[in-house]
């Protein structure tokens, strides 16, 4: 596997697609990169020289925020958005859908599993009415 600042990259991939596996590189700027380096994008991971390699690491590592830079950017982001209690932190805050999605029916994702409501009530009333009688 091929190591390219700090990310495992399978070796039997081609090298725009293995590109994608860094955070923060997409396949559109993967090509991009790719064509400013000068590597065909038909070749697979393994293939890649040193000097190739190389040229790569330096294109990323100028010109584009990736990984742990990225991250902490985006996490700085939504950080202010919270202190600043605007709409959008306010969603962030509470884990719901930030960009307008509906939540009455959809939204499991940010809004967690479903909280069953009501089977308590229900349970008292069952013990209730099995209460023995004398």
């Amino acid at each position: 596997m091929a190591r390219i600042l700090g990310v495992e990259i399978p070796d039997n991939k081609r090298v725009d697609i293995g590109l994608t596996y860094i955070y923060g590189v997409g396949h559109a700027s993967a090509l991009k990169i790719l064509e400013d380096t000068g590597v065909s994008c038909q070749k697979k991971i393994k293939e890649l020289t040193p000097e190739e390699v190389s040229s790569i690491v330096s294109l990323l590592q100028n010109n584009y925020k990736i990984e742990g830079a990225l991250r902490q950017e985006i996490s700085q982001n939504i950080k202010r958005l919270i202190d600043i209690n605007c709409y959008r932190g306010i969603r962030h805050r509470v884990g719901l859908p930030v960009r307008g999605q509906r939540t009455r029916c959809n939204a499991r994702t940010r809004k967690g599993p479903k909280k069953t409501v009501g089977i308590l009530r229900k349970k008292v009333k069952e013990m209730m009415s099995k209460k023995p009688s004398k």
